[in-house]
C-alpha cells in the first residue's frame, strides 16, 4: 500500500483525473477492501489491494467508509477530506433549510451592491438583487427563473460576490454553444473591467478567469478542467442545466456530476427544470448538492403532490416569475390548417403503412416514426432525401393540375409541384403582411430542408438563416438585427432556442412545427419575450399546426407538460403556455405518455 503513512490500513485519496477516489489498503484487510468495492454503484478493482470509485458515488455513500474494520486506520488525502467535509456541512445546510431553520449570516437585499465590489458595473432590477440575495445565502444555489429573466446576469452577480469575499477566484461555465453571445457580452458589460475570457473550443488562453465550454466538449476535457477547476479556488455555473437532466445516466450528467464536487461553488440556471417531470428536478439538485439532492426532491414529491413539492423545494432554489419581469403579455395561438387532399392521402397512407407497421413491430423506433410523421404533417416531401440535407423543395406555383400516379416514392417526389405545404402557405402569408408593417418575424421549424425551403420560398424578404450547418452565424444574426432589408430569421430550436436575444428587434415569432421537447419549445419562444421589452410592445406567437395529423398530440402532450412546469414552480404564467387559442388561418425526445398518445393518434395502442 502506498500512502503518507504505513500504518493505516485505507487510504483515499484522488486518481489522475481527480474525478475518481481510489481506495488503497494491506494485504491483511484484501478481503474486506472486496466488500468495500462491492457498496458503491461505481467500485472497480484496480489491482489485488486497490479500488477506483467514481467521486460523486463516493459522497452519495459515504457511510460506506464507516464500515472498515480499522476505522482508526483510516486516512484521506488533504484536499479530498476538505472536499468531503464541505459535502458534510452542505447536507446540513440543506437539511436545516429544508426544515425552515433559521440560517446565521443571511444575506439581505440592501446589502448586494456593497458585496459585489468596485469593479461591477451591471444594472440590476430588484427581483435580481432578491435572487443574488437568496444565491449568496446558501453555499451553493439553483436560478429557476423563466427564460430572459436575466439570470447571465445574477449569476455573474453571484461570482463577483465570491471573488470579493475571496471564495474564488475563477470561474467555469458549462453551456449550450448557442450562450456563448451571452456570456461574452456580459462579462464585459457587467464589469468595468471585463473578465478575461476563454471558449475552449476555439483556443486555450492560459491566463483567463472564466473559461466557458459547451455541453459536448465536456467529457472529453473532464480531466483538463478537473485539474483546472482544483489549481485555484473555483465556481463552477451550469446554464441551461436541464442539458444534464439524466445525471449520471447520460454523457453530459455524468461530467458534470464528477466535476461538481471539485468547485469551490455551484450555480444552476435553467428556466425549465423539469420539462419531462420530477426524475429532472433530482438530478439538478443533486448537482448542486452531491448525495442529498435525489433524497431532497424524492422526500419532496412521494406523496405526488406537486404544489407540495414546489413548496418543500423553495429553500433550494431562487425563481423569479414571468410576471414578476413586467413584460407585456403575450398570448400565443395556434393556427390550424388543413392538408389538401394528395397531402392528406399520403400521411393518412403513412400512419396505417410502413412508418405505422414500423412502430407496431419496434417500440424503440417510435422516435423516429414521430419525426416522419412530423415531417409529413408539414409536407411529405421532406420524407424522401435530396441531393444533400439542405436541398430545399422545388414549389412549382401556381398549383398544377393533379396526376395520376404510380406509386408514393414518385407522388411524395412530385408532391411540391403539386400542392403547396398549407403550413408554408399560411407562413408566408403572415411574414408578407408583418413586412407590410415593418415587422421581422423569427420562423421555428425543426427540419433543416424546411428551412432552406422556406428559405427559397421567402426570397423576397432577404431572410437570415441559422442551422446546425451554418458557417456564418454570427453574420446572419447581425443581418436580422441590423440589415433594415433582412426581414426574416429561419431557424430551429436545437440550434438557436437557448442564449441569444432578439427582443430587441423582432416581435413576431412563427412555429411551422414542434416536437415533443417542452423545454426546447419554451426556451425558443422567449428569445423575442424577455426581459428588457417596452411596456408597449407587441409580441404575437403563431403555432401552426395541422388537424388530424401528429401536430394535435404534440399540442396536447405539450400543454400537459408545461402545466407540470407550472405546477412544480408555483408560476401560472408557465401553466397559461397549454391554454393556446385556436385562430383561423391567415391565407422529438419522447416520454412514456408521449409514446401512449402517439400510438393512441396511430391506431396501434
Amino acid at each position: 500500500m502506498t500512502g503518507p503513512l504505513s500504518d493505516k490500513t485505507l487510504y483515499l485519496g484522488f486518481d489522475e483525473s481527480r474525478t475518481k477516489v481510489v481506495l488503497r489498503t494491506t494485504e491483511k484487510y484484501r478481503g474486506d477492501l472486496v466488500q468495500l468495492a462491492a457498496r458503491f454503484q461505481t467500485g472497480a478493482q484496480l489491482g489485488p489491494l486497490s479500488i477506483a470509485v467514481a467521486l460523486e458515488d463516493l459522497l452519495l455513500r459515504l457511510t460506506a467508509i464507516s464500515s472498515w474494520p480499522d476505522p482508526t486506520g483510516v486516512e484521506w488525502e488533504p484536499a479530498l477530506a476538505s472536499l468531503v467535509r464541505g459535502n458534510l456541512e452542505d447536507t446540513a445546510t440543506v437539511q436545516a433549510r429544508l426544515k425552515g431553520s433559521p440560517q446565521p449570516g443571511e444575506t439581505e437585499i440592501g446589502d448586494v451592491p456593497d458585496l459585489l465590489g468596485t469593479n461591477w458595473h451591471g444594472d440590476l432590477r430588484e427581483f435580481q438583487k432578491r435572487d443574488i440575495a437568496k444565491l449568496l445565502s446558501l453555499q451553493h444555489g439553483a436560478n429557476f427563473s423563466v427564460p430572459g429573466a436575466g439570470k447571465t446576469r445574477v449569476a455573474l452577480a453571484v461570482y463577483s460576490a465570491q471573488k470579493e469575499k475571496g471564495e474564488v477566484s475563477r470561474l467555469l461555465v458549462v453551456c449550450p454553444k448557442s450562450a456563448y453571445e451571452s456570456w461574452q457580452f456580459e462579462t464585459g458589460a457587467c464589469f468595468r473591467s471585463p473578465l478575461r475570457t476563454n471558449i475552449l473550443d476555439r483556443s486555450r488562453d492560459e491566463w483567463a478567469e472564466v473559461l466557458i465550454i459547451n455541453y459536448e466538449r465536456l467529457e472529453r476535457s473532464r480531466g483538463m478542467l478537473a485539474a483546472w477547476l482544483q489549481a485555484e479556488p473555483s465556481m463552477i455555473i451550469l446554464d441551461e442545466a436541464h442539458r444534464m437532466k439524466l445525471g449520471v445516466r447520460g454523457a453530459y450528467g455524468a461530467a458534470c456530476m464528477a466535476l461538481g464536487p471539485l468547485a469551490r461553488r455551484r450555480l444552476i440556471l435553467t428556466g425549465t427544470p423539469a420539462p419531462n417531470g420530477v426524475k429532472d428536478l433530482e438530478s439538478l439538485l443533486a448537482f448542486a448538492w452531491p448525495g442529498h439532492g435525489h433524497r431532497a426532491v424524492a422526500t419532496a414529491v412521494a406523496g405526488g403532490d406537486l404544489a407540495y413539492a414546489s413548496s418543500a423545494l423553495r429553500p433550494l432554489f431562487t425563481r423569479t416569475t414571468k410576471n414578476e419581469l413586467g413584460l407585456p403579455p403575450v398570448e400565443p395561438k395556434v393556427s390550424f390548417v388543413d392538408m389538401p387532399p394528395l397531402h392528406k392521402e399520403i400521411y393518412d397512407s403513412l400512419v396505417g403503412g410502413i412508418v405505422g407497421q414500423a412502430a407496431r413491430d419496434d417500440l424503440s423506433a417510435l422516435g423516429k416514426t414521430a419525426l416522419r410523421l412530423l415531417m409529413a404533417a408539414t409536407s411529405p416531401a421532406l420524407l424522401l432525401e435530396g441531393e444533400s440535407r439542405y436541398e430545399p423543395l422545388e414549389y412549382k406555383l401556381p398549383p398544377l393540375d393533379i396526376p395520376q400516379f404510380d406509386s408514393l416514392h414518385s407522388l411524395l417526389k412530385s408532391l411540391p409541384s403539386y400542392e403547396l405545404s398549407p403550413k408554408y402557405k399560411e407562413a408566408a402569408a403572415i411574414v408578407a403582411a408583418n413586412a407590410g408593417k415593418g415587422r421581422k418575424t423569427l420562423i421555428w421549424t425543426t427540419f433543416v430542408r424546411s428551412l432552406s425551403t422556406l428559405e427559397s420560398l421567402l426570397r423576397n424578404f432577404n431572410p437570415a438563416v441559422v442551422h446546425g450547418g451554418t458557417l456564418d452565424r454570427d453574420e446572419q444574426l447581425r443581418r436580422f438585427r441590423e440589415d433594415s432589408e433582412c426581414m426574416v430569421l429561419l431557424s430551429n430550436p436545437a440550434t438557436l432556442g437557448e442564449g441569444i436575444s432578439l427582443h430587441q428587434v423582432c416581435h413576431d415569432a412563427i412555429y411551422v412545427d414542434r416536437d415533443f421537447m417542452a423545454g426546447r419549445f419554451m426556451q425558443s419562444l422567449d428569445r423575442i419575450h424577455r426581459l428588457g421589452l417596452q411596456p408597449d410592445t407587441e409580441t404575437r406567437v403563431t403555432v401552426l399546426a395541422v388537424r388530424d395529423t401528429i401536430d394535435e398530440v404534440v399540442a396536447l402532450r405539450l400543454g400537459q407538460k408545461l402545466d407540470f412546469m407550472g405546477k412544480i414552480l408555483d408560476d401560472p404564467s408557465v401553466m397559461q403556455l397549454s391554454d393556446l387559442q385556436e385562430e383561423s388561418p391567415v391565407a422529438g425526445g419522447l416520454d412514456a405518455e408521449d409514446i401512449q398518445a402517439l400510438l393512441l393518434h396511430m391506431g396501434t395502442s
